[in-house]
């Protein structure tokens, strides 16, 4: 089964940017989707960006403009660049793949800290 790992989390300072990688262990070609999800503390677990295989990505009305995801599928990697953070924005960052029927894969996921 094809694993996923991220990466890019740590602190940033309120409206900077970060970038978040998600690695595969092979390829991701035959996802379906590929999409990140984020949850805060407190929370339940929210979508944030996906990409579909056909090219289409959809946002969060929260990060419309700000967040901008894509996948590398020569590299097996899917990206989540975020620009103008906002503290809002703080979360646990997982990385998901889906290919129907079988069971979403997950990542274990990256921190990301916005300081006012």
């Amino acid at each position: 089964q094809v694993q996923l790992a991220e990466s890019g989390g740590g602190l940033v300072q309120a409206g900077g940017s970060m970038r978040l990688s998600c690695a595969a262990s092979g390829t991701i070609s035959s996802f379906i989707v590929m999409a990140w999800y984020r949850q805060a503390p407190g929370k339940q677990r929210e979508l944030v960006g996906a990409s579909v295989s056909d090219g289409r990505t959809n946002y969060a009305d929260s990060v419309k403009g700000r967040f901008t995801i894509s996948r590398d599928n020569a590299k097996n990697t899917v990206y989540l660049q975020m620009n103008s953070l906002k503290p809002e924005d703080t979360a646990v960052y997982y990385c998901n793949a889906f290919k129907p029927p079988y069971p979403q894969i997950w990542g274990q996921g990256t921190l990301v800290t916005v300081s006012s």
